[in-house]
């Protein structure tokens, strides 16, 4: 048993109530008290935890500073502790500081919507119902009830936990439940079906569930305590700390497998808390960095079995599908790149100083302040995600991509004797969209879709004239006068970008000019041929290039 001092401290010696409670911690998990409380039982995971993106927010940190034109690059490491109050320092003080590890919980209770921060409390710390009622009556007595029930600090987490922080920037928790945020008001959706209010009052509108969420699965059903945690390592960008990979569970040929007794020992403790008995079977092992998915198994038909942490429901995992498996013209798409539903996507975002501001709050001090950074946006809307390209050692691969920052800053409003008066910025973002669907986008919502090349909304329309085609392009959206653009586009249309920044990472990219004529070639063969025709079929399995040397007469190409 584990009594009272080893969490909260104090001293156990003293007789005396003051001198045995001096030095003692109230809330303890707290990454500043952390070192003294959790860390003497857990000493690894704290030292993983303070290397985490979710304690530093590094990648937040170089992204805001390499725009607001401090840094010369987005791949600097940071921790957003140490930030002091440039313009990105404050912009990131003013509006996004909220959502680290390092931020103190300092109020008894549950987690909630609204809970951020708390060291090892945010993913760790449940209330049972009894817990949360003693709670109550020790408040409402001024403190002199004493609970009867203590909360528990355990590996059970549920969604909720995710909630706080995942449900802002990319909006991945709210989208694994099928909710995508609006700028509506509370008034405009009384008695309309489909929408949803959460804590914070931001309403929401239902776009379609994840395929995973509606099978009932947690998010650590899949993202186990060694992605979550981290390894210990420091990593520039969320995507590089992440493991998983849709094969590693749905496999092509055979699932990469570890046995119980060769488990590490993190691993091991997981397996025996969660009373786990396939001790006999298999486990998948993530094929990036080895770490086994303890609540996975494998009989002796090679079929895959996923142990839900909600329920304890067996869940059957269906390996790759032969469409998947034999398409070699795809082989560097991702997964999600044709399984995602819709992304959220946020254009038109003006961010300005206001030195009058009487509500400024600084997020990671924790008070209120005159002044702040106010960020207007123009609009938000979900649809299917872009395309981007992810350029690595092993070659490129085509993963989804949305707006990341297409927004203007007011730098004299910050400071008046700033050298750039304003600056545009039209920068997009790969991302992981998390609404994953078992039917996948048809052919032509990425090969004539301008959306999914990067070109905007619009219609885009092959036009056939003399014996030519010639693909046209009309926009949704008026031309931003800041690039001459359609305000919501990454890249102008089968033009060269004159951009020298256009993502928000190094290694991502929109496609080059040749690219999108590849990709509009296609486009031009399935203005006849569908989806499952003969033709389109055979390009999946050897490629377009063997089907160009047979055209029939009636088939009109693209003009070079």
């Amino acid at each position: 048993m584990i009594g009272c001092v080893s969490c909260h401290l104090g001293n156990p010696h003293e007789a005396d109530k003051e001198e045995a409670h001096e030095s003692m911690v109230l809330i303890p998990g707290n990454l500043s008290d952390a070192d003294q409380t959790c860390g003497k039982c857990h000493p690894d995971e704290l030292n993983k935890i303070k290397h985490s993106l979710m304690t530093t927010n590094s990648g937040l940190v170089a992204v805001d500073k390499f725009i607001f034109g401090e840094a010369d690059s987005p791949d600097h490491s940071y921790d957003i502790r140490d930030i002091q109050y440039s313009a990105a320092d404050q912009h990131l003080r003013d509006l996004c500081a909220n959502c680290h590890l390092g931020a103190e919980k300092s109020e008894f209770g549950k987690i909630t919507q609204l809970s951020r921060g708390g060291g090892c409390n945010a993913c760790h710390l449940n209330y049972s119902d009894e817990a949360i009622f003693e709670l109550e009556e020790y408040l409402k007595s001024g403190k002199k009830y004493l609970p009867k029930v203590h909360p528990s600090t355990d590996i059970f987490m549920s969604n909720l936990h995710c909630f706080g922080c995942h449900s802002r920037s990319s909006r991945i928790s709210t989208n694994y439940e099928g909710w995508h945020e609006t700028l509506l008001d509370i008034d405009h959706i009384a008695n309309k079906d489909g929408f949803k209010v959460f804590e914070d009052e931001r309403v929401y509108s239902y776009e379609g569930e994840d395929v995973h969420h509606a099978a009932g699965l947690l998010c650590i059903d899949c993202h186990s305590s060694h992605e979550v945690m981290g390894d210990g390592q420091d990593y520039l960008h969320a995507e590089k700390a992440v493991s998983l990979n849709c094969a590693d569970c749905h496999y092509k040929h055979k699932p990469n497998t570890i046995a119980f007794d060769e488990l590490d020992t993190e691993s091991s403790l997981v397996f025996l808390h969660r009373d786990y008995k396939h001790v006999d079977k298999r486990i998948l092992m993530v094929n990036k960095d080895g770490h086994p998915l303890v609540n996975t198994y494998v009989d002796e038909n090679e079929d895959v079995f996923l142990i839900g942490k909600k329920d304890g429901k067996i869940h059957p995992v269906k390996r790759q599908s032969d469409v998947c498996s034999r398409d070699h013209a795809h082989q560097s798409i991702s997964c999600s790149a044709c399984h995602a539903q819709w992304a959220p996507r946020c254009i038109g975002c003006h961010n300005t100083f206001d030195e009058n501001y009487e509500n400024g709050y600084d997020l990671l001090d924790k008070k209120y302040k005159t002044g702040s950074w106010v960020e207007h946006v123009y609009e938000f809307s979900a649809d299917m995600p872009a395309m981007g390209v992810r350029v690595t050692d092993n070659g490129r691969v085509i993963e989804p991509a949305i707006p990341g920052m297409i927004m203007t800053i007011d730098h004299e409003s910050f400071d008046k004797n700033s050298i750039n008066k304003s600056t545009f910025h039209r920068l997009y973002a790969p991302t992981s969209p998390h609404t994953i669907a078992k039917k996948t986008r048809d052919c032509k919502s990425c090969h004539s879709n301008p959306a999914a090349i990067g070109y905007g909304q619009g219609q885009l329309t092959y036009d056939i004239s003399a014996g030519h085609g010639n693909w046209v392009f009309q926009p949704v959206y008026e031309m931003n006068p800041a690039d001459h653009l359609p305000e919501d586009a990454w890249i102008p249309f089968l033009i060269q970008s004159q951009a020298k920044i256009v993502s928000t990472r190094t290694d991502f990219r929109p496609f080059t000019v040749e690219e999108q004529k590849q990709i509009l070639l296609v486009g031009a063969c399935l203005e006849c041929h569908g989806d499952d025709s003969d033709v389109m079929v055979q390009s999946l399995e050897s490629g377009l290039t063997p089907l160009l040397l047979k055209l029939s007469d009636a088939c009109i190409l693209p003009r070079e």
